[in-house]
């Protein structure tokens, strides 16, 4: 009788062992899946804080990076800047004309209107070194009036196609100009 509750005990506790054991197993591997989807995501927030984390990480894999001279702050302006003429701006028509399209805008909040006149005193010349496209601004109150036009015939589809957020969007400039302003220069200097 002995031998059994002997044999029983050692029973038991390589069996609770085993289950320790697979316990442990299954938190590692929980833990690992865990570590994995993290490392799946691609998103840091929302987009204007996904740049700036884009930017930093940039900064930081540049040896030759002058943290004096960053400028991280005049990044997120900017990006501010670009989110309000994207979603706090009424376009309030949009109309075929010779040669392009005319775009009477108006922003919707303070912020977006300060933002606008940033933005547009720099974005027609950004647009004709581009495209050779003619951008002309007319403020009128709080109405802003976009009219683009291009000599090229072919193009005027493309123009009126964008409208006004893909004409604002249009062109690889963009990205150049934020690693200009969070390296702590001022690409638009040239535009004021």
């Amino acid at each position: 009788m002995k031998r059994y509750g002997l044999f029983f005990s050692v029973l038991f506790i390589y069996s609770t062992g085993a289950f320790a054991e697979a316990d442990h197993t299954e938190m590692m591997h929980n833990e690992h899946q865990m570590t994995a989807s993290y490392n799946l995501l691609t998103e840091a927030g929302n987009d204007v804080f996904g740049t700036i984390q884009e930017v930093i990480i940039k900064l930081n894999n540049d040896p030759n990076t002058d943290w004096g001279k960053v400028d991280i702050e005049a990044l997120r302006q900017h990006l501010l800047d670009m989110n309000d003429l994207t979603l706090n701006v009424e376009v309030m028509s949009q109309k075929p004309i010779k040669n392009g399209l005319e775009a009477i805008i108006r922003p919707v909040t303070d912020r977006a209107e300060v933002a606008l006149d940033r933005v547009l005193s720099a974005h027609p010349s950004q647009l004709k070194d581009e495209t050779n496209w003619t951008m002309t601004i007319v403020k009128n109150k709080n109405q802003f009036i976009l009219t683009t036009t291009s000599e090229n015939p072919e193009e005027t589809n493309k123009i009126r196609g964008l409208g006004y957020i893909g004409l604002m969007a249009y062109g690889n400039h963009h990205q150049p100009h934020h690693w200009s302003m969070a390296t702590g220069n001022n690409p638009h200097d040239a535009h004021h």
